[in-house]
């Protein structure tokens, strides 16, 4: 079983993904959910985590189990899709190009800057008096 289990990270933010890629039909699970369950309605999650399976022509090749920490609804779903590009790429090295040009390898690390002592935030600074 565990020969043919393939792990990567993703990473977007705060947002840490841990991805199993073990074969089997395309079923996608996050925290033991579903993708729905786990992020809810409205926007799509689904297509945005499943693109690096689209293109590579594995969506019904692989199951996909993932545990999902930090960051919101959007990071998580950008660090997913980063852990299963990932994770592609141990299966096959022929992947490379195609997850490279569509942006999928690039791990976004965009972070919101702390806030510094003596200041009012980030870069806002108390205001300064003469007299």
């Amino acid at each position: 079983m565990a020969d043919n289990r393939f792990y990567a990270t993703g990473k977007r933010k705060t947002a840490v993904a841990r991805v199993w890629l073990t074969p089997g039909s395309g079923n996608i699970q996050v925290n033991k959910m579903s993708v729905e369950d786990y992020f809810g309605g409205g926007y799509d999650y689904r297509q945005k985590v499943a693109r690096p399976l689209a293109l590579t022509e594995t969506a019904a090749k692989y199951d996909v189990m993932a545990t999902l920490s930090g960051g919101g609804k959007i990071a998580q779903t950008e660090a997913l899709r980063h852990g299963i590009a990932r994770a592609l790429l141990i299966v096959d090295p022929e992947y490379r190009v195609t997850l490279k040009r569509a942006g999928f390898l690039t791990r976004d690390q965009r972070m919101k800057e702390r806030k510094k002592y003596g200041q009012k935030a980030a870069r806002a600074r108390f205001q300064f008096s003469k007299r």
